[in-house]
């Protein structure tokens, strides 16, 4: 490859990187309405302007798009796709597949950020768009992954996607140990929790959290208030009204087609789902207050004194929140 052709190649890939993790970005509006379907983005651009921008509508339809070309109409002939997922290419009685939309717009390129694990789809929307002369960019985007992690995980490993939420003092404890509910985090953090809260279909708590701190485990942003996810208790008695119960960490493959579950309290809880190796990613709020005596964190496997992540985690992200700050760990081997 030439010098100037290597050079275009790479503006290009660099250009296609910042659009997809708009598109990335831009899917976080369509979770958890979507469900059970991705919460997927696209964007029509041409001449480096965006011309039609959609995402997955509540209950499923219509798909990310089919909003974005009805958006850009005429525009879209000649402009490129960005998409989060592969265009599906199956047919459903709800509206047609979105391959032969895509395929049928005058579109000069489409750039797809992830491949659908679904067999119904998996490299046959591509191909379609290839088949209707269009060139085709399988970008494998780690943002646009990152914003499907319920759905691929559903795909994959045939279980929701699971957070694990822990506010901790400074010296790695959730609480006293006596158990009285105390306030670890301030009101940045506890806002942030709720926006998490407000992303989930489910969030999850142990009987010993219902009997000492009786959560409400709703969503209490202005607006956001109809979001609060459907609330579940693991425990091997029976789930009190409006509640619904869990038996073991394990049982969570009966929630499908359940994607995202946030999983909240407390450190027996924890050390359940992480001992058997269901937590995909861990959210540690992390207060500059210490306790010195308290309950571990992660219970059995211990505290997480300075902010330290679980066994067989590394931390991927961190940012402060007021006077607490925020670590993200993912186990290793997704890194």
């Amino acid at each position: 490859m030439q010098g100037g052709e290597s050079g275009a190649a790479e503006a290009e890939a660099a250009a296609d990187a910042r659009w997809l993790d708009a598109a990335a970005s831009l899917a976080s509006r369509a979770r958890p309405h979507s469900a059970p379907n991705p919460a997927i983005a696209a964007l029509v651009v041409k001449d480096g302007r965006v011309r039609g921008r959609g995402w997955t509508a509540p209950g499923g339809r219509p798909h990310a798009e089919a909003v974005a070309l009805a958006q850009a109409g005429d525009a879209a002939r000649a402009a490129t796709l960005y998409v989060t997922l592969e265009p599906c290419a199956h047919a459903s009685p709800r509206g047609p597949a979105c391959a032969d939309l895509v395929a049928q717009a005058g579109l000069a390129r489409v750039v797809i950020g992830c491949t659908d694990p679904d067999p119904r789809t998996h490299g046959k929307g591509s191909a379609r768009l290839r088949a209707a002369g269009i060139a085709v960019t399988l970008a494998d985007h780690p943002a646009c992954r990152d914003s499907l992690a319920g759905f691929l995980t559903r795909e994959t490993k045939h279980r929701p996607h699971i957070t694990l939420k822990l506010a901790v003092s400074a010296d790695g404890f959730i609480g006293p140990v006596s158990g009285e509910p105390v306030a670890i985090t301030g009101p940045i953090a506890r806002a942030h929790v709720h926006r998490q809260r407000a992303m989930a279909e489910a969030i999850l708590v142990g009987g010993a959290t219902l009997r000492r701190d009786a959560p409400r485990l709703d969503v209490r942003l202005p607006g956001l208030e109809a979001l609060s996810p459907r609330r579940l208790l693991l425990t091997r008695g029976d789930a009190p009204e409006g509640w619904e119960k869990l038996g073991s960490p394990e049982g969570i493959t009966r929630l499908l087609p359940l994607q995202y579950l946030y999983v909240e309290g407390g450190a027996e809880t924890a050390a359940a789902f992480l001992s058997a190796s269901l937590v995909d990613e861990v959210h540690l709020y992390c207060a500059p207050l210490a306790l010195g005596r308290g309950i571990p964190a992660y219970g059995a496997l211990g505290a997480a004194a300075g902010g330290a992540p679980p066994p067989g985690f590394t931390c991927v992200d961190q940012r402060d929140l007021g006077r607490d700050s925020l670590r993200i760990f993912r186990p290793f081997q997704e890194t």
